[in-house]
């Protein structure tokens, strides 16, 4: 495998990465070619959303490619291009064969959510200590156990018994881990909603290995109220669904929400002001875990 190193400027990034695509890269990356100087740059932008800039004012592209030829035949057509004017050539090296499987999967170990309540991937054993465990293994569909929004969710669900959980809504069910810790803690019914029909699929698979019970469907499967209704998204969403989500959560229940940055607590709070009063309920890693519990006595 070799890899062909560009630099070039901010305005030609997302230029210069489409036409190494186009040419069969078989990836292609983006790097600050001033990290680590004065110069360096941080590119911010909401989790799990693009960032606000394609590049950095220098920016170093990195392509693989299965061969020498493949990368040079590339090169020479990029070279042919007016838009490569600003661009140059930083060198073609071979990369060192690895077992990309063995160095991927020991990047996943097991998570720890409580002593006795662990996310185990199958290459693992489960910890000693381990007496309820998640085999999950990283997939097209967010949540393994390693981001703190999930943790802090399924957290709040091993601190709750089987009766608070009883009929539970995992909205924006992804990987469907929440559901499936649910289950693992004594939750009956489950519904478990995606707008995306690979974290359906992949919640599937995923329950059927870790041998529970539970729907998983597209949002409008979802019926009725539920004990528990939590959803693990961003900010955004969260805000726009409010009155769909809170009209979801049966009386004596809870709404549990996450995804949330620490600064955006008020926001989400007056979002949800007309419908319940939203605390945090924990913190980890600059995001919070805001949840609501709904009177015995519903007002509407």
């Amino acid at each position: 495998m070799f890899e062909l190193r560009l630099m070039c400027p901010e305005h030609q990034v997302e230029t210069l990465s489409e036409a190494l695509e186009a040419l069969d890269a078989l990836s292609v990356s983006v790097e600050d070619a001033d990290a680590q100087t004065d110069a360096e740059q941080a590119l911010f932008g909401e989790p799990g959303m693009p960032p606000p800039k394609d590049g950095w004012q220098r920016s170093r592209v990195l392509a693989l490619y299965d061969t020498r030829e493949q990368a040079n035949g590339a090169l020479a057509l990029l070279q042919a291009q007016d838009f490569f004017a600003d661009c140059e050539l930083l060198g073609l090296q071979e990369v060192p064969e690895q077992d990309w499987v063995r160095l991927t999967q020991s990047q996943f170990a097991p998570v720890e959510i409580t002593p006795e309540f662990w996310i185990v991937p199958t290459w693992h054993e489960p910890p000693e200590q381990a007496r309820i465990v998640i085999r999950l293994d990283p997939g097209l569909a967010f949540g393994t156990g390693t981001h703190p929004t999930t943790r802090m969710c399924l957290r709040w669900i091993a601190s709750h018994g089987s009766a608070s959980l009883n009929r539970v809504l995992d909205y924006g069910c992804g990987s469907g881990i929440l559901a499936i810790g649910a289950a693992k803690f004594g939750a009956a019914d489950i519904d478990a909603v995606d707008i995306d029909p690979a974290a359906v699929e992949s919640t599937v698979l995923n329950a059927q290995a870790n041998h529970v019970q539970l729907r998983a469907g597209l949002p409008e499967s979802a019926s009725g109220v539920y004990q528990t209704v939590v959803a693990n998204i961003l900010a955004t969403p969260l805000k726009v669904l409010a009155p769909l989500l809170w009209s979801r959560v049966a009386p004596g229940g809870a709404l549990v929400l996450a995804g949330i940055l620490d600064r955006q607590a008020e926001e989400l709070q007056a979002a949800y002001a007309p419908y319940c009063t939203l605390a945090v309920a924990d913190a980890e890693d600059g995001w919070i875990l805001m949840t609501a519990m709904r009177s015995e006595l519903v007002h509407g």
